[in-house]
């Protein structure tokens, strides 16, 4: 006889109705609270920005010049463009340093604010290491061939003698690259440096003595040698090929 089966009965357990709405409620009103106190915090923010821009509190009163060269506050702060009074936040800290940069001695300018009341202006100037002879006069070239100047070069720079002398002449390059590569000792005695091509790049020192160099490869080998081979009596001095120096 077969066994009679009761029929299953499922339970389902609900919330009571109460219970969810209040929770529900609770939810809607974090939710409101942290909006609310998110826009607050948003006009307080705005709020402050704008006075702290319109706030004559934090704004210019002393602009100050660091230098290292020729160049003067009294040439360089027209140009900077920041007039006392300015609030601090309105200045547009990259264009002044743009504009200070446009002049052809600048080789870096940085423009800061100092809060509450102060802006600093600190100017890196070109070095000259070299100079050339045109029509126009004497241009001074820093160690990246830059002319930025013309006028008597001062003492230790040295003469370049290329086709084109200028930052984007290949043989510039190598003559100033060569006047790096020499040792300290041998630089101080440099009276000009020609390079009528990138490969055959030679140094004349103060007492008429020559170098050969050729190019900048194996500079690192040839100041070396250099130094050592200067010690002999000669006149012309090759290290165009480092490992088999020679001298005449």
């Amino acid at each position: 006889m077969r066994e009679r089966r009761e029929p299953s009965v499922r339970t389902t357990t609900t919330e009571p109705t109460g219970r969810g709405s209040a929770d529900r409620e609770r939810a809607r009103s974090l939710r409101r609270k942290v909006f609310l106190l998110s826009g607050v915090a948003v006009t307080i923010v705005a709020v402050l920005f704008a006075v702290l821009w319109f706030s004559p509190l934090m704004s210019v009163r002393k602009i100050e010049f660091v230098g290292d060269g020729v160049l003067t506050e009294e040439e360089l702060l027209p140009v900077l463009g920041i007039a006392e009074g300015t609030p601090l936040l309105q200045i547009d800290t990259g264009a002044a340093a743009r504009r200070i940069a446009g002049n052809p001695r600048v080789a870096e300018a940085r423009v800061q604010r100092n809060y509450p009341s102060t802006v600093r202006l600190t100017v890196t100037e070109r070095i000259p290491v070299a100079f050339f002879d045109s029509p126009q006069g004497t241009h001074l070239l820093d160690s990246d061939g830059v002319d930025f100047a013309i006028e008597p070069p001062p003492f230790g720079t040295v003469r370049l003698v290329t086709p084109a002398p200028g930052s984007e002449d290949p043989a510039t390059t190598a003559a100033l690259g060569v006047l790096e590569a020499l040792p300290p000792l041998v630089r101080g005695q440099v009276a000009e440096v020609a390079a009528p091509t990138i490969s055959s790049v030679s140094v004349r020192l103060m007492d008429g003595r020559v170098v050969v160099w050729g190019g900048v490869d194996n500079s690192t080998r040839k100041s070396a040698v250099v130094s050592a081979l200067l010690t002999q009596p000669g006149q012309t001095f090759d290290v165009s090929s480092p490992e088999l120096p020679t001298v005449k």
